[in-house]
């Protein structure tokens, strides 16, 4: 569910603007760090880390606004060349500011109370918090999707990742809806980090962790495809989590052999399109 959110902020940015951003993972990383932020700065405030996860993700999509309309725009007309070099780029970046300003030592964020320990199901234990981010990210790829099928907002986004010449002749101001779609992703990458801070600490690897497995999860599920998304995320997380528990010192081979598989029989992803 981790690997959904921030794959799906992941594939919306390359599904509308047609940039493959290369530092999605770090804005994953910049949210766990905010998270551990707030959480620390409001450690005498009862909630504080309901605080935390809802002021980090809006942090990290400005984060993102900023990078859209100062960095990004001016490459649009561009070959994608000098995206791929900037987004890189962008990643060496906020690995040294996260270095700079937090260190490199691994920050630890606690799991709220009502999160703690562990309940039975079917008689084994499984830990609540655990729980909760696979019921919570549900409910977020539910909302996502009522927007994105279901608004007039969410129907101008689809619209201007199918054509933006005509989206923007119909009079739809296309630049915003793009600044957005760029906030929307990096808020969930950013979610993601959040989420994922009580569970693993946050750390500089974080960006590098996650977002080789996320490019992984987008070719398996398709390019731009939110069902895709989903559906990856979850193929690569059980794969991944098998492969661990009967052969650790093949784990990371079967997703490799999974997205290889999926390259031969159907090179454009399994609820992807073919690139015109």
């Amino acid at each position: 569910m981790l690997l959904f959110l921030i794959t799906s902020g992941l594939s919306l940015i390359f599904g509308v603007l047609r940039v493959l951003n290369f530092a999605h993972g770090s804005f994953y990383m910049l949210g766990a760090y905010l998270c551990y932020a707030f959480t620390s700065l409001l450690h005498n405030v009862v909630g504080s880390f309901w605080i935390a996860i809802l002021l980090a993700p809006v942090f990290v999509g400005a984060a993102g606004i900023l990078m859209e309309l100062f960095s990004l725009r001016p490459t649009y007309e561009r070959e994608e060349f000098y995206q791929l070099l900037l987004t890189y780029g962008a990643i060496l970046v906020f690995d040294d500011l996260v270095k700079l300003v937090w260190g490199v030592r691994y920050k630890a964020i606690p799991k709220p109370p009502i999160l703690a320990g562990s309940i039975d199901i079917f008689g084994r234990p499984f830990p609540k918090y655990s729980i909760f981010v696979i019921v919570f990210v549900g409910l977020v790829a539910f909302f996502l999707w009522i927007f994105l099928f279901r608004t007039k907002a969410g129907k101008i986004v689809r619209a201007a990742a199918l054509d933006r010449e005509i989206t923007a002749a119909l009079g739809m101001n296309v630049p915003f809806w793009f600044t957005f779609v760029f906030f929307l992703g990096t808020y969930l990458g950013g979610l993601g980090g959040a989420l994922a801070g009580p569970m693993f600490s946050a750390s500089p690897r974080m960006a590098l962790d996650y977002i080789i497995p996320s490019f992984i999860v987008i070719v398996v599920g398709g390019m731009g495809s939110l069902t895709g998304s989903l559906v990856g995320s979850l193929i690569i997380g059980q794969v991944e989590a098998f492969g661990i528990l009967i052969f650790p010192q093949f784990e990371l081979a079967f997703i490799y052999v999974i997205m290889a598989l999926v390259l031969i029989i159907r090179p454009w992803g399994l609820f992807g399109h073919p690139m015109k």
